[in-house]
């Protein structure tokens, strides 16, 4: 099979430098970003025998995706029934939510890291009859190598901004070598519609973001209890997903807020709990006072910030702080975080300017007024002040904004996969 020069380039070089793959993921394990007595996944060793019965691969990339995946999978095994679910994703977060959902015929995996014989092992023992990739988790080999077994492949909720769509247009023809693998493609929005259809030189129509559909499970009735009980009457805000180069602006926006406001509470939740040591001694340095959730610790009267790096309480978090800042926004290169789950918990919406990976929701919110931008620490302050004021006014914006964001993705979606899965499986 001859490639287009961009793709043989890559499968020459992931050959070459796949020895370099064990070592960087031992590297990561010691770091915390890999789970090391799982690192066999990543090098395309099953971790659990394939189900009996056809089989849907649902490949998403850490937790947002993964929530799109679990919804999908729900509704997938409700059409029908027996149907087995492999639901792989790349970071420990996204595998714990998973499993902690892990059912009867829905299983999770790390997926191999994109070099061919890596991914060969991982098809060989898996052997799925429908093949879902999520948003823009395009790897070359991973793609080539299941599309050349003859799987029904899809791409579904395809999201990509506007520096995305740059980079694949620099390589036109690899781009749509590996768009054309999919049997099915589903836009989130018109501007991934639009860049696609000009790569693939197919039109394309946005399906609308399953994210919507994803759906709110509410946080354990007693833990919220007691975070409600711990927080007390105390002005809370909850700064939500950061990262690195966040935390300064958002610890400065705190101390803003203190010297109005002396018993506000900051809920300060990492999107990577690991970097709980780093963030703790950076709080110390401020000058401020901190209780580490992982810790043990429960924040008295006078603690200044609850650091909560621990994994699967976003809901909890969202729905105990009346305030949400979506963080993920505050440095050029992320993109922002989806808001919501913050909006369904019933927590308003500030965010940082830079949200390109989520700027079609964010239009929905500005244009229903349920979302205030900040990037600066005074001015995140003062968005923060003036949001506990709004109350009723602020919910039936952030209500508003879902209403408008309301579509019929899910469906759609499922009756473009069932027939897919009926041509390989019936």
């Amino acid at each position: 099979m001859s490639f287009p020069p961009g793709l043989t380039l890559y499968r020459a070089a992931t050959r070459a430098l796949g020895g370099l793959a064990g070592p960087a993921l031992t590297r990561r394990a010691r770091a915390g970003k890999e789970d090391k007595a799982r690192l066999g996944e990543r090098l395309g060793r099953a971790g659990q025998p394939r189900p009996a019965g056809p089989l849907v691969w649902i490949h998403a990339a850490s937790v947002g995706e993964s929530l799109v995946a679990l919804t999908l999978a729900e509704a997938l095994q409700a059409r029908r029934p027996g149907l087995g679910v492999l639901i792989t994703s790349g970071t420990r977060t996204s595998a714990r939510l998973i499993g902690e959902r892990a059912r009867p015929g829905l299983l999770h995996q790390f997926p191999p890291v994109d070099r061919i014989d890596a991914v060969e092992r991982f098809l060989d023992h898996w052997q799925p009859d429908l093949a879902v990739f999520t948003e823009s988790e395009l790897w070359p080999n991973l793609i080539l190598e299941t599309a050349r077994r003859g799987t029904p492949m899809a791409l579904v909720n395809a999201r990509m901004n506007e520096r995305s769509l740059q980079s694949w247009r620099r390589w036109p023809d690899t781009a749509r070598w590996l768009l054309s693998c999919f049997d099915w493609i589903g836009p989130a929005d018109l501007r991934t519609a639009q860049g696609l259809s000009a790569l693939l030189g197919t039109p394309l129509e946005p399906v609308g973001n399953l994210k919507l559909d994803a759906g709110f499970t509410p946080p354990d009735a007693d833990a919220l209890d007691c975070v409600r009980r711990t927080v007390g009457a105390r002005p809370v805000w909850v700064a939500a997903s950061t990262h690195e180069g966040e935390d300064e602006i958002l610890l400065a926006a705190h101390a803003e807020i203190l010297r109005q406001t002396p018993d506000a509470l900051l809920i300060l939740a990492p999107r990577h709990p690991e970097r709980g040591p780093a963030i703790r001694e950076l709080i110390g340095r401020t000058g401020l006072t901190a209780a580490r959730r992982s810790g043990g610790e429960t924040p008295s009267p006078d603690t200044a910030v609850w650091l909560t790096d621990t994994l699967g309480e976003m809901a909890l978090w969202f729905t105990a702080a009346p305030v949400a800042f979506i963080a993920g926004s505050l440095l050029p290169g992320i993109g922002g975080h989806n808001p919501l789950e913050a909006t369904r918990a019933g927590a308003q919406v500030v965010t940082g300017p830079h949200t390109a990976s989520f700027d079609d929701v964010f239009a929905a919110y500005r244009e229903a007024g349920a979302v205030e931008t900040a990037g600066t620490p005074e001015r995140i302050a003062r968005a923060i002040e003036q949001a506990w004021t709004r109350g009723d006014e602020a919910r039936a914006a952030g209500e508003a904004a879902l209403a408008a964001l309301a579509g019929q993705s899910l469906d759609v979606t499922l009756g473009a996969l069932l027939p897919l899965l009926a041509e390989e499986s019936d």
